[in-house]
């Protein structure tokens, strides 16, 4: 397949997606979209922005716009994954291609969602714990799916959505179309691909763990306690936007606290914020508003934002695959980019599994001898968030310093002490 006016779809979803400037299929969608359109289930593998999205939203419109007596649906991990999936599907959609749709995620107005579900939903595209919600209030109806796609697989699957994703297959005809979408193949997405998809067709595109050749790769060794002090440097020598990743929500806040102390433009994004802080923080992220997005592994999984100059790993992902998704942020669309990870020696046990998913033959001493030693703070800004870590917070300052260094009189007695004391008391 060239072009997508080579596909036998419906003529206005041609035209739209000549409208759209939808013009040449990359990699991915001219392997699958043919595949799907013959009614067959597919277990594909592709890496985020290889444009797999459309490689399921083409066939899924127009199934719908052939037979007026089905319903698709569309599961993702995220919150954004799912509404830049819509936002696909609305670009898809003409005035000829009249096709209810409904965005089932958390965060946003039940009502809201309710109503959508009222216009005859056609297209159903959610988050696995709100789909859930919806069936628990019978207010989704799954009777008349045909066309299932699973996207992500890997990340709901990480996040812990198993039991939820199959509570949801209960309630879809068995005769239905399966579309699976998943990074990388772990043996969980193999079970799941054997009990739920019929004899799939295996369609992969580009390499699983390779990150793009044009990103530069650096590692910096340093200590836990230096790590803000690195971060700031870093700032300061790079130009463009800056991705930085951690590990958990609270940590994603309290480096935000941090950098906004030091005049540094930033916002954190995780699964604690609400959906219009989500969408009120990216798009400031993109309009350049904030030039530092702190986020985390979960939060950032499906975020849509073409140009990220840098990616700093504040923090090592807890699953080594995470850490292909993350470089894969910067150096898109043919554009160089830059990967910066810190490491700890409490690291290296990760590290070696990730430099091995990467390259098989890495020799993890090799590189650590060869990491730059730690550079002093020129940049670091004085204030209340960088007291001295040798004082004891939780108490007055210096107050067991000084009980500690107290020297005893000579020939001090214990329990005569303690005996004095008690009858002071007494």
């Amino acid at each position: 397949m060239i072009n997508f006016n080579e596909l036998p779809i419906d003529i206005n979803l041609k035209s739209t997606l000549k409208n759209s400037n939808f013009i040449k299929p990359t990699p991915i969608q001219s392997q699958s979209i043919p595949v799907a359109l013959s009614g067959k289930d597919i277990l594909g593998t592709a890496q985020t922005g290889t444009g797999k999205t459309l490689a399921f939203t083409i066939p899924l419109i127009n199934k719908l716009i052939l037979n007026k007596d089905t319903a698709g649906l569309i599961i993702c991990p995220t919150r954004e994954l799912a509404s830049q999936v819509m936002n696909t599907i609305l670009k898809l959609k003409s005035e000829k291609i009249n096709i209810g749709h409904a965005l089932l995620i958390g965060g946003e107005s039940m009502h809201r969602q309710l109503k959508q579900l009222n216009k005859r939903a056609r297209i159903i595209v959610g988050t696995p714990g709100r789909i859930n919600d919806h069936l628990k209030r019978r207010s989704l109806n799954l009777s008349k799916v045909s066309y299932l796609v699973l996207d992500e697989t890997d990340r709901m699957l990480d996040m812990g959505f198993t039991p939820q994703i199959e509570l949801i297959l209960k309630f879809i005809p068995k005769n239905h179309q399966t579309l699976l979408f998943s990074a990388t193949l772990p043996s969980n997405i193999l079970r799941i691909s054997q009990k739920y998809l019929n004899n799939p067709n295996r369609i992969s595109v580009g390499s699983l763990v390779t990150p793009i050749e044009k990103i530069k790769q650096e590692v910096f060794q340093t200590t836990q306690e230096k790590k803000y002090d690195e971060l700031i440097n870093q700032l300061f020598e790079r130009k463009g936007s800056i991705l930085v990743f951690v590990k958990t929500k609270h940590g994603a806040d309290k480096i935000v606290k941090k950098l906004k102390f030091d005049d540094h433009s930033a916002e954190a994004i995780h699964g604690n914020l609400r959906q219009s802080k989500r969408d009120r923080v990216i798009r400031g992220f993109r309009a350049g508003k904030n030039r530092i997005l702190v986020a985390t592994d979960v939060a950032a999984r499906g975020l849509d934002i073409p140009l990220i100059q840098h990616v700093i790993n504040f923090d090592l992902p807890q699953v080594p695959e995470d850490y292909i998704h993350r470089v894969g942020r910067t150096g898109r669309a043919g554009k160089d980019g830059s990967a910066l990870t810190f490491l700890t020696n409490n690291d290296q046990r990760t590290w070696r599994e990730i430099q091995k998913l990467i390259d098989p033959n890495f020799n993890l001493q090799k590189n650590f001898n060869n990491f730059k030693k730690h550079k002093s703070n020129k940049f670091r800004k004085k204030g209340k968030f960088f007291r001295n870590e040798s004082k004891s917070h939780n108490n007055k300052p210096g107050k067991k310093n000084k009980f500690k260094n107290r020297k005893r009189p000579k020939n001090f007695s214990f329990k005569k002490f303690k005996k004095n004391r008690f009858k002071k008391k007494r």
